[in-house]
């Protein structure tokens, strides 16, 4: 069992499909419910949480934007996802605390490694915001940074599918499911699970990365107790 995780989180993961976006208060509760039961067995939780259900910064830029200012109004919708989760996660009696790259102190704390390091000792769920507070960076670079800033055993990215697909495996039915993967194996072949400078900050300092469904209940706890479940990147075979 793991000590200490980063658990990435899209923003679908907390919005309302059916509606296109936003946040849908059911599955920010059930989010809320499985965060509290990893940190039940004793993990040291470090959350960060994407914003496109509320906002893709890249995407809104093509609206004709500045990129830089689109991508500062995603890291927004960034902390409004935190807020949420947090809020979820102590109505289940747990503490959290938002740490935000950018500065929003009536809101949240700003990030420091060593203050975000002693709430999670005090087992404190923390919420890091804001990305890595710059443009042109996504969530999970900023997702890589923290985990390697943090100390995080593992990198655990919760998504809609089972693992890593060779293909699209809704559009693709031959697609083939990778169990292990090594860092440039995701690189060379253009996987896409991660964008390629997550994967090289990985890389560079061995942080493995395991992608799983979220979706399906239970799973979190199962992969946090170490169960062979998705898709492992490491340097590994």
């Amino acid at each position: 069992m793991y000590h200490r995780i980063l658990l990435k989180l899209s923003g679908e993961a907390l919005g309302d499909p059916d509606a296109g976006g936003g946040l849908d208060p059911e599955r920010v509760q059930n989010l809320a419910g499985q965060v509290a039961r990893v940190m039940d067995l004793g993990v040291e939780v470090a959350l960060v949480c994407g914003g496109g259900n509320i906002l893709r910064g890249a995407e809104f830029s093509r609206l004709g934007g500045h990129r830089a200012t689109a991508d500062y109004m995603g890291m927004l919708g960034t902390v409004i996802n935190a807020l949420a989760l947090s809020g979820a996660i102590e109505q289940q009696g747990r503490d959290t605390r938002v740490m935000t790259a950018l500065e929003i102190k009536q809101v949240a704390e700003p990030f420091l490694r060593r203050r975000a390091d002693a709430h999670l000792t005090r087992g404190r769920a923390v919420l890091l915001a804001a990305g890595t507070g710059n443009p042109f960076f996504t969530t999970d670079t900023a997702a890589a940074l923290r985990a390697n800033e943090l100390g995080c055993e593992v990198l655990m990215k919760a998504t809609k599918v089972d693992g890593v697909y060779s293909d699209d495996p809704k559009k693709n039915p031959s697609a083939v499911r990778y169990s292990r993967l090594r860092y440039q194996e995701v690189l060379e072949r253009n996987l896409r699970v991660m964008d390629g400078t997550a994967i090289a900050l990985c890389m560079e300092n061995n942080l493995p990365v395991i992608v799983f469904d979220l979706f399906e209940e239970g799973n979190l706890e199962r992969v946090v107790r170490g169960e062979d479940l998705g898709t492992r990147i490491s340097s590994e075979d």
